[in-house]
C-alpha cells in the first residue's frame, strides 16, 4: 500500500465532528494588522524551523533538509501582504499546505535550486519535491518541557492534598449539618471523592448564605472545587497541529505521496510526530482528554487546535541550547511602532537513531 492510500484510509476514521473531510476547507479571512505578540511568535517559529535545518544538515552525511514552505518576511497591514496571503491561500487549495522543510537523499538534492526552494512557484518543483523521503512541519513552544512536567507534578500533589484534606474537614466538621435531607446527597459525593477520582469529579458549589456555619461550609466546597479544577487542568506540553490544518496537510500528500511528520520544539528539547499517528491517536476517541485534547488557542487567534501530549511522539532531540535574543522596533504604516523579540543561534542536539525510527530510514543517516 503505498503512503497516500494508507493515510486515505486513516481518514475514514476520524470523527467528522472534529475534522469533515467531506466538506471543503473553511476560507480564511485575510488578517488586518499584526502585533507585536504574534510577530515574535513568528520569529520563534521562524527560529526552530532553521534550529532543526542547521541540526540535520550539519549532522548528516547523506540528508539535506531544505526550506520548502512558503513564508514572507511581511505582516499583515504592511504593502504587498493581501497579494501574498490570496496567493497562500489559492496555492493551500491547489496543492495543500506545503511543509516548512522537506529532506531529500543527497543525491536527490538539486544545487542549482539550493536550501530555499520556498519562493519557487509549485508547478515548476512537483517532480522535485516528489523525490523528497519527509515533509516536515516545524512548530514551537515557548517551554522548557522538562522544567514544566516537574512543575506539573508539584502543582498536582499540591492540589490534591488540599483537596482530600477539605473533603476529610468537611466531613469530619459539618457532618451534622449536611445530614438534613436537603443537604444529605453531599455525604455520598463526598465519599466518593478519592485520590483516583479527583480527576472526574465534578459538583455545583451549594450557595448556602443563610447561616454562619453554612457560609462557612459554603466557603470550603468552594476550596474543595477550586482545587479540583487546577488538578483536572491539561498537564502536558502538546504537539499542535490546528484542526484548519488537518485537511491541508492530507491534500498536500494526497498531491506528492511523500509522508509528513510534525515537529515540537521546545527550548530544551524537540520532540517529533507523524502525520499517521496524528489520525490514529484523533480517530481513537478513547483517547479524547487522555493523549489529546481539543483547544482553542488564544496565541493563535482562537483557532481550534489539536494538542497532542508530546510523549505520544519521539524525542528527537535530547538537548536544546537556548538562542540570543534581543528586541526590535518595527514601524508601521501611520507610525504605528511594534515591539518584539528575535532568535538568534542555539543548537538542537540530534538523536540520529530516534530520527531515522521517525522518518522511516533504514540507510546511514
Amino acid at each position: 500500500m503505498i503512503y497516500f492510500d494508507k493515510i486515505r484510509e486513516l481518514t475514514k476514521g476520524v470523527p467528522a465532528e472534529l475534522v469533515d473531510f467531506s466538506q471543503p476547507r473553511d476560507l480564511a479571512r485575510t488578517p488586518t494588522q499584526a502585533s507585536s505578540n504574534f510577530i515574535t511568535n513568528k520569529e520563534q517559529g521562524d527560529w526552530a524551523e532553521n534550529l532543526v535545518t542547521r541540526a540535520i544538515n550539519e549532522t548528516s552525511n547523506n540528508y539535506v533538509a531544505v526550506k520548502y514552505g512558503k513564508s514572507d518576511n511581511l505582516v499583515a497591514g504592511e504593502e504587498g501582504f493581501d497579494a501574498f496571503y490570496q496567493e497562500f491561500q489559492n496555492e493551500l487549495d491547489t496543492i495543500g499546505k506545503r511543509p516548512d522543510l522537506l529532506i531529500f537523499k543527497k543525491d536527490d538534492f538539486i544545487e542549482n535550486l539550493g536550501y530555499d526552494i520556498s519562493h519557487i512557484p509549485h508547478d515548476k518543483i512537483t517532480d522535485y519535491v516528489k523525490k523528497a523521503v519527509a515533509g516536515i512541519e516545524v512548530r514551537s513552544s515557548a517551554f522548557l518541557i522538562d522544567r514544566y512536567e516537574e512543575a506539573m507534578q508539584i502543582r498536582t500533589k499540591r492540589f490534591s492534598q488540599i483537596a482530600l484534606e477539605t473533603k476529610n474537614k468537611i466531613l469530619a466538621e459539618y457532618a451534622d449539618i449536611l445530614s438534613h435531607p436537603s443537604r444529605e446527597n453531599y455525604i455520598d459525593l463526598l465519599n466518593g471523592i478519592t485520590e483516583k477520582t479527583l480527576s472526574v469529579t465534578d459538583f455545583k458549589v451549594p450557595g448556602w448564605r443563610s447561616s454562619e456555619q453554612l457560609i462557612q461550609l459554603n466557603e470550603l466546597f468552594k476550596q474543595l472545587k477550586s482545587a479540583i479544577k487546577e488538578i483536572q487542568k491539561r498537564d502536558y506540553l502538546s504537539i499542535t497541529p490546528k484542526v484548519e490544518d488537518i485537511k491541508v496537510v492530507y491534500k498536500w500528500i494526497e498531491t506528492f505521496n511523500v509522508p509528513h511528520f510534525y515537529f515540537q520544539v521546545f527550548f530544551d528539547k524537540v520532540y517529533g510526530i507523524s502525520f499517521e499517528q496524528i489520525l490514529q491517536i484523533i480517530s481513537n476517541s478513547d483517547n479524547d482528554g487522555v493523549i489529546f485534547s481539543v483547544e482553542s488557542d488564544t496565541k493563535n487567534q482562537n483557532k481550534t487546535t489539536i494538542k497532542i501530549n508530546s510523549k505520544s511522539g519521539i524525542e528527537i532531540a535530547s538537548k536544546v541550547d537556548e538562542p540570543l535574543h534581543e528586541s526590535v522596533r518595527k514601524e508601521m504604516d501611520r507610525g504605528r511602532l511594534l515591539f518584539y523579540v528575535t532568535f538568534k543561534g542555539g543548537t538542537a542536539y540530534l538523536d540520529i537513531d530516534n530520527l531515522k525510527t521517525i522518518l522511516n530510514i533504514k540507510t546511514d543517516f
